[in-house]
């Protein structure tokens, strides 16, 4: 049996779910057809359709890369427009989560589809063998269970129906992995699946605790945020980003598909839950739930009443002292050990939500490896349940357990008894994990694309290492420079690192990757450092790091070997000026670069101005005999990219604003990104790469400021921006222009490089740069004095 390509798509129902996953079809470069119902009454028929995708370009944060991407989905009707479905490769349906209806358009649309088109239902919990009842076959039929936003949560599950074939699944996981850029788990098609269903057990878990122990919103939000390894929106909050109707829709379908007993009842969904839905207070969607945002500020909601409060300020000593901990692990240990009333709600919620998906995930899943993915992936906790376990200690589990008076769980028993104390561990290169259905430990299959820099350090491929960087030996005749610094923000060991990288990378490599598995890429200039230096007048001290950071930069573009950067989620200021430095960028389609430095009153220091400025100028044609082209126009785009601290929210924007060039290179998962940017290492390395050779470039000059400077007098006059952003924007006008010379001068690089660096010292010494900083480092937002 052969699977066609997915190389056009359908999506039948354009509300918010349906139009989003259209929308990341089309990110990836898939023509879709979005259909949804005539609309009663209009004229226009393809109106619910064509309206859906207006929204998504309006839709903050974007469902698209870009804009434009929305030109790949064409709208239509499910009345007119089922024949259309002949041509397709595959067809999602995503109408509301009502199985009659769902079973009836998937009856009719069958018979206009190949039969060798996929079929997917996108439900988050409904029978997918229910579902597929009307189909003349269900060999090419799955269901595929998309976490919203589509484009921002990883998570797809899969679900196999009784008589999908085998080759379908391994396809579309295939292709979900590799094109979508989803991380794949294959659930078994029971209520909700996995993450739903033990990510709504414990929600409700929650909500026993902090009705029944007197705990307000805030204080749950603080307990079960980033101090326990999940997200900074917790419990309530996410809620109210979600909508409260999602999480109660999935408990009341749960509720309804499980047999009588506690597992159904624990799944009502609470009384205050009932009373909020009927109230409408469900979340952002309705200007309210568990908080709601006002001219004053933020209202909580409480519990007892359902009446708003003002928001009040969190006062729990082991959370302080857990949050003050360098790592998740040990801030949970400190939490679940606390005699405190939040060391015994932290206990409370995670013991129950353990004990729950050890009893359960043989139901859900293939492996306990898919419940921690399908929790990490759709939840985003940083730990899934075993590997949280493990966190804990299972043995300290156990003891506990027992404690209390709790029975220890069978499996947990048998598990001690063979002395396996871990549901996980490394060994020889290998992760393997334990099985507590048949009691063996099983070897986790490895992937050929995914490069893990920690698995290979514990192997003894670490070349050198310091405390902000390490280079690490990829195989191949390539190396890769981990940053890990904290936030990976550039500072004097990663600039130590980067010099001694490049020599060794050229007398022992073929070629540099420059990656890493942090949050971020990297934030930038370690902003607290810069700060205390200028505070303390260090300016001999400053002026050496940055003509140190300038070099290190220079170092990385003029190897002697290829040179390739990975950047992921936030390479802003110096982080994006390492990547502007290597050959070749190898981007997450998650990716947010942009040279920030004027949000702090600064301008960026380690090349930035420079690299775009040169850019720029490689864009500027030649001009026809006897004319001349101007190149102030192409000099002004980069200009506004950095006066206005522009930020690429996706990797296909960066290059459509110049922070990437054309021949960078685009992934959509984050699994690949690093095997994809050795990829490209090695080719260049392998094509006989030679690095660049030095040029110079003709200045604006006096011509160039006076237009830039021009255009920031006429937007501080319209009030778009201060004084001060004028004396900032100012500064970097005068770097890009390349100083107050005579239009067409040619300059170096290094020319560039010091008016960069006399301008970023010059502003650091100012005090409204520095009331930026330190407002930035108090808030995390920009200060406009």
């Amino acid at each position: 049996m052969t699977v066609r390509p997915v190389k056009k798509a359908a999506v039948l129902g354009a509300g918010v779910m349906g139009s989003a996953i259209a929308a990341h079809l089309a990110n990836v470069g898939i023509p879709t057809l979005l259909l949804d119902i005539v609309p009663e009454g209009s004229a226009e028929r393809n109106r619910l359709a064509a309206g859906a995708i207006e929204r998504l370009k309006k839709t903050r944060p974007s469902p698209l890369y870009l804009t434009e991407r929305a030109a790949l989905i064409t709208p239509g009707n499910l009345e007119d427009d089922l024949p259309r479905l002949a041509d397709v490769d595959w067809v999602i349906e995503a109408v509301v989560e009502n199985l009659a209806l769902k079973k009836e358009l998937l009856s009719r649309v069958a018979g206009h589809c190949r039969p060798d088109a996929v079929i997917s239902t996108n439900t988050s919990g409904l029978p997918v063998n229910a579902i597929a009842e009307g189909l003349p076959s269900g060999r090419y039929f799955l269901g595929t269970h998309f976490f919203n936003p589509p484009r921002y949560m990883r998570l797809l599950e899969i679900i196999p129906g009784a008589h999908t074939d085998p080759e379908v699944v391994a396809y579309m996981k295939d292709f979900a992995y590799n094109v979508l850029g989803k991380g794949v788990v294959i659930a078994k098609d029971t209520p909700n699946f996995i993450a739903n269903r033990i990510g709504t057990y414990g929600m409700i878990a929650t909500f026993a605790a902090t009705l029944e122990e007197g705990f307000t919103v805030e204080e749950v939000d603080a307990l079960t945020g980033p101090v326990l390894g999940r997200p900074k929106s917790a419990s309530y909050r996410t809620l109210d980003m979600v909508g409260l109707d999602i999480m109660y829709h999935v408990a009341r379908n749960t509720y309804e598909a499980l047999p009588e007993g506690p597992e159904r009842e624990h799944f009502r969904p609470p009384e205050v839950v009932e009373r909020m839905v009927a109230q409408k207070l469900l979340g952002d969607k309705t200007g309210g739930g568990f908080y709601r945002k006002e001219k004053g500020g933020v209202l909580a909601l409480d519990l007892q009443t359902l009446e708003y409060r003002a928001k009040r300020p969190v006062k729990l000593p082991a959370l302080e002292a857990a949050r003050q901990l360098p790592d998740p692990v040990s801030r949970l240990r400190a939490l679940i050990d606390a005699k405190d009333r939040a060391g015994r709600f932290v206990w409370r919620i995670t013991r129950d939500t353990l004990l729950y998906t050890l009893e359960k995930w043989e139901e859900l899943a293939h492996d306990i490896v898919s419940v921690d993915r399908a929790m990490r992936w759709g939840f985003n906790w940083e730990m899934g349940p075993f590997e949280l376990w493990d966190a804990l200690g299972v043995e300290y589990t156990a003891r506990r357990l027992a404690a209390e008076g709790r029975e220890v769980p069978p499996a947990l028993s048998r598990m001690l008894e063979k002395g396996i104390k871990s549901f996980y561990r490394p060994e020889g290169g290998t992760k393997w994990f334990y099985n507590p259905s048949t009691g063996a430990e099983e070897a986790l299959p490895g992937r050929a694309d995914l490069i893990f820099l920690p698995d290979l350090k514990t192997q003894g491929k670490t070349v050198f290492e310091n405390r902000g960087a390490s280079l690490v030996d990829l195989g191949d005749g390539v190396a890769g420079l981990e940053f890990h610094a904290k936030e990976n923000a550039i500072g004097e060991d990663i600039v130590r690192a980067i010099f001694r990288a490049v020599p060794e990378v050229e007398e022992n490599f073929d070629a540099l990757v420059l990656a890493n598995h942090g949050r971020n890429f990297s934030v930038g200039a370690n902003l607290v450092l810069v700060l205390m230096e200028a505070e303390d007048d260090n300016w001999d001290v400053l002026e050496t790091a940055v003509r140190r950071f300038q070099e290190a930069n220079m170092a990385l573009k003029y190897c002697q070997r290829p040179v390739v950067a990975a950047p992921h989620q936030m390479a802003l200021g110096g982080g994006l000026e390492v990547c502007l430095a290597a050959d070749r960028v190898q981007a997450l389609a998650e990716s947010y670069l942009g040279l920030v430095e004027v949000g702090v009153g600064l301008l960026p220091a380690g090349g930035g101005v420079k690299e775009l400025l040169f850019r720029a100028m490689e864009h500027v044609p030649e001009p026809m005999p006897g004319a001349s082209v101007d190149p102030i126009p192409f000099v002004a785009r980069a200009f506004e990219n950095i006066a206005t601290a522009r930020v690429a929210t996706s990797g296909p924007e960066a290059v459509k604003l110049g922070y990437l060039r054309t021949c960078d290179r685009i992934t959509t998962n984050p699994d690949r990104l690093i095997f994809e940017a050795k990829a490209v290492a090695l080719g260049l390395a392998r094509a006989g790469y030679r690095p660049p050779v030095p040029v110079r470039v003709r200045a604006t000059g006096t011509a160039g400021i006076a237009a830039l400077k021009t255009a920031l007098y006429g937007m501080r006059e319209g009030g778009f921006i201060s004084a001060y952003d004028f004396h900032v924007g100012s500064r970097v006008a005068n770097v890009i222009c390349g100083g107050p010379v005579t239009p067409g001068t040619e300059v170096t690089e290094q020319y560039i490089l010091d008016l960069e660096r006399e301008g970023f010292l010059s502003l650091l010494g100012e005090p409204k740069t520095q009331a930026r900083i330190r407002h930035m480092l108090k808030t995390g937002k920009p200060l406009r004095n």
